[in-house]
């Protein structure tokens, strides 16, 4: 949600030019795919986190303004609510000790971060949702001062022409209604990008959809929403409903969701792109100057502006990128499928395990995706939000031409996955230190069938064990949480439970 937008009125003309801007971007993308002026492979790698900020009490705090005037670095930007934060770490080269190196800027950059928050009463929480969120503290007022989600809020909200509703059914259920885009701002994701060929791109994200399933059973770090316990990684459900345009009657239709996890296996980037505008009406209608078909009859290469634009209002897990660095273009492929934290290794651990699963998977002659019915990769992705760590999923069996069956997340990633993951990782150039102490906590994780959510969960029932009420077990779960992902040791190794207050002397 970086972009720079400019708040204004929007009207209907407005909208006809910037439909016909989207389909020139397309066409400019088209022949930029014929031409092959794409960059050439790079195995550039790149990593956002978003962050929430909490104080002593583990209660939000609604001071990002403050806390970015202090820590005065262009690594950490805004997000879409005053508790949010965002830290980008620059690009790095797949290969060598690019994971031991991630892991230290990124330890050293919220290290930071947490010392400049702790001046204005507040710190860094990395977690999927932070479980002391009220519905008060996610409405419009709190929402950050910046003319981008002001507008998409407004254009939200216009397009849905009523409150949005909210019913998750999971180990409780929530229902509950809001004005506005604001509850969005619950969900703290990792994203985790990689520039690839136009050749390569189809192979990369079809490899990224087979294996969302099984990076959210790894990573769930986000059971517990406005004092409620739902789906072990209730971000999905939340994002979906918290931006969903549709009418319930235009819903039963089969329109589709702005976000959205996609209906088939691709061919090539433009499918994607194509798609945006086949399916989704712009909620941002801003034009540029720039002429993209122009631009390229001049031998340049264009911003495609408003398609870029427009790319960022549809809410894929794995989305597709344009860009350009030094008039040259290129493609990523963004996974936004991952929670926010437990810790910096744990952060590191999932990267390790997606880029080499990727790697793997994209260069399988006898792909998984030609193996795998796409529904069934769209209902692994909703069972292991549901269930975490202990979902089954739907995978081929060995061979080429394997059975699709049901198995523990933990059973395929122990048997099958984490042995491609070190083979892609070696394939990127990886140093196998690195490879092996990162994989080895996704090892452990499988083996103990501990994540963020299933400690999370574990450690506030112990505390209404103890007698605590539901507001306060969740207080205390958030403080010892923000303890232990300070401390640093991978959520495995937690021990479960608040500690026990210190006897008094004597």
């Amino acid at each position: 949600m970086g972009e720079k937008v400019v708040a204004g009125v929007v009207d209907l003309s407005d909208r006809q030019r910037y439909r016909e801007k989207l389909r020139q971007c397309l066409a400019g993308l088209g022949r930029l795919l014929a031409e092959e002026r794409f960059d050439r492979p790079k195995n550039l790698m790149g990593l956002e986190i978003e962050l929430n900020l909490a104080g002593p009490d583990g209660l939000p705090r609604m001071l990002n303004a403050e806390v970015l005037e202090r820590i005065a670095s262009q690594d950490f930007q805004t997000e879409l609510a005053m508790f949010n934060l965002e830290v980008n770490i620059a690009p790095h080269r797949l290969g060598g000790r690019v994971l031991d190196q991630l892991a230290e800027e990124v330890r050293t950059g919220l290290a930071y971060a947490h010392r400049k928050a702790n001046e204005v009463d507040a710190g860094i929480v990395m977690i999927g949702i932070l479980p002391t969120l009220a519905q008060d503290d996610l409405v419009p007022a709190n929402l950050s001062a910046a003319d981008r989600y002001t507008l998409l809020n407004e254009q939200i909200v216009a397009a849905r022409g009523e409150s949005f509703q909210l019913d998750i059914e999971g180990v409780e259920r929530l229902t509950c209604t809001s004005e506005s885009i604001a509850p969005e701002a619950a969900c703290t994701s990792v994203q985790l990008h990689l520039q690839v060929t136009p050749a390569r791109f189809a192979g990369v994200w079809n490899a990224a959809q087979a294996v969302a399933g099984v990076q959210i059973a790894l990573g769930a770090n986000s059971p517990f929403l406005f004092g409620r316990e739902l789906w072990r990684e209730s971000r999905p459900p939340l994002f979906q409903q918290s931006t969903d345009t549709r009418p319930p009657e235009v819903a039963a239709q089969g329109v589709r969701p702005r976000t959205w996890f996609g209906e088939r296996w691709i061919d090539s980037a433009y499918d994607l792109f194509e798609e945006n505008l086949r399916f989704f009406p712009p909620l941002l209608p801003i034009c540029d100057e720039e002429d993209p078909l122009k631009v390229l009859d001049d031998g340049g290469v264009p911003s495609l502006a408003e398609l870029v634009l427009h790319n960022g209002t549809v809410y894929r897990w794995n989305r597709p990128v344009y860009d350009t660095v030094d008039g040259v273009p290129h493609l990523r492929v963004e996974n936004r499928v991952l929670p926010a934290g437990p810790t910096v290794i744990d952060v590191m651990a999932n990267t390790a395990f997606y880029y080499g699963i990727v790697r793997a998977l994209a260069e399988d002659p006898v792909p998984v995706w030609s193996r795998l019915p796409f529904e069934a990769a769209a209902r692994n992705f909703d069972d292991a939000c549901r269930h975490g760590i202990d979902a089954e999923l739907q995978w081929p069996r060995p061979g080429r031409h394997g059975t699709v069956r049901r198995i523990p997340a933990v059973t395929l990633v122990l048997e099958e996955l984490l042995p491609l993951a070190a083979g892609g990782l070696d394939a990127w150039g990886v140093e196998p230190a690195d490879r092996d102490r990162y994989l080895g906590v996704i090892e452990e994780r499988c083996r103990k069938r501990v994540n963020g959510a299933s400690w999370q969960t574990a450690t506030f029932h112990r505390a209404r064990e103890s007698g605590l009420d539901r507001h306060a077990a969740l207080a205390a779960t958030t403080r010892r949480y923000c303890e232990l992902m300070h401390a640093g040791r991978p959520v495995h190794t937690w021990p479960v439970g608040l500690p026990r207050p210190a006897l008094p002397p004597g």
